[in-house]
């Protein structure tokens, strides 16, 4: 992996020779990889539209909140391995570079399916699994951020977003990747949680409970949180 770092991005891309037809064929069907959601999925076998219940988000933390502990168990394994997978037979096929542009291929899928009228999760999961394909180090310590944050305020949103910003420098520091796609994934994931960003700042974001439920503070608006 140390000798994508010495080339651009996209220096590696043309470095490897690869069908462009039959790239766009892959991008495509990784792309509707990504829109395959399990807490829909999981919903509508119940009777419920999980976009309509709880903070009203297509992912683990809301399946949590409106399933249970099981539904958001197979939730968050799904989406890892939506994640994981794509990323992982691309990295082995085609290398780095082309592994990477399959992530976020499936990142996008994830978090604007058109399947599902570009209704889809904040892609936390789906980019865990990612990056447990391409480089699981970085994974292993962006979720010890996670956890760790999760673990001192309460808030899943709040150790997702300072994960995602420590993501720029950490990378850098243990493995000099390419800047603009860690950037870049950043970003998607700052943008699906401003929503949370704006109810931390404001003190109103849902708080968990380490026995399972969540704890909403008592000045909530009522607003679809997750």
């Amino acid at each position: 992996m140390t000798g994508y770092a010495t080339v651009g991005y996209f220096e590696s891309l043309r470095s490897i020779p690869v069908n462009h037809l039959l790239l766009a064929l892959i991008l495509v069907a990784v792309y509707f990889v990504g829109n395959f959601n399990p807490a829909i999925t999981l919903g509508k076998a119940r009777g419920i539209d999980i976009r309509s219940e709880g903070s009203g988000n297509a992912g683990t933390t809301n399946a949590l909140r409106t399933m249970g502990k099981k539904a958001a168990a197979i939730t968050f394994a799904v989406d890892v391995l939506k994640g994981f997978l794509p990323a992982a037979l691309t990295l082995h096929f085609f290398g780095l570079a082309y592994a990477m542009l399959c992530g976020l291929a499936v990142m996008l899928g994830h978090m604007w399916p058109a399947l599902y009228e570009l209704k889809g999760g904040k892609g936390v999961a789906t980019t865990f699994g990612v990056l447990l394909a391409v480089d699981p180090i970085l994974a292993l310590i962006l979720i010890a951020i996670v956890l760790l944050t999760v673990a001192a305020v309460r808030m899943v949103s709040a150790g997702v977003i300072l994960a995602a910003v420590a993501a720029i420098p950490v990378s850098h520091f243990f493995h000099p990747w390419y800047p603009g796609w860690i950037l870049f994934v950043a970003a998607l994931i700052v943008i699906k949680h401003l929503g949370n960003i704006k109810r931390i700042l404001n003190g109103s974001e849902s708080k968990i409970r380490f026995g399972g439920k969540e704890k909403k503070n008592s000045d909530s608006d009522g607003s679809k949180r997750g």
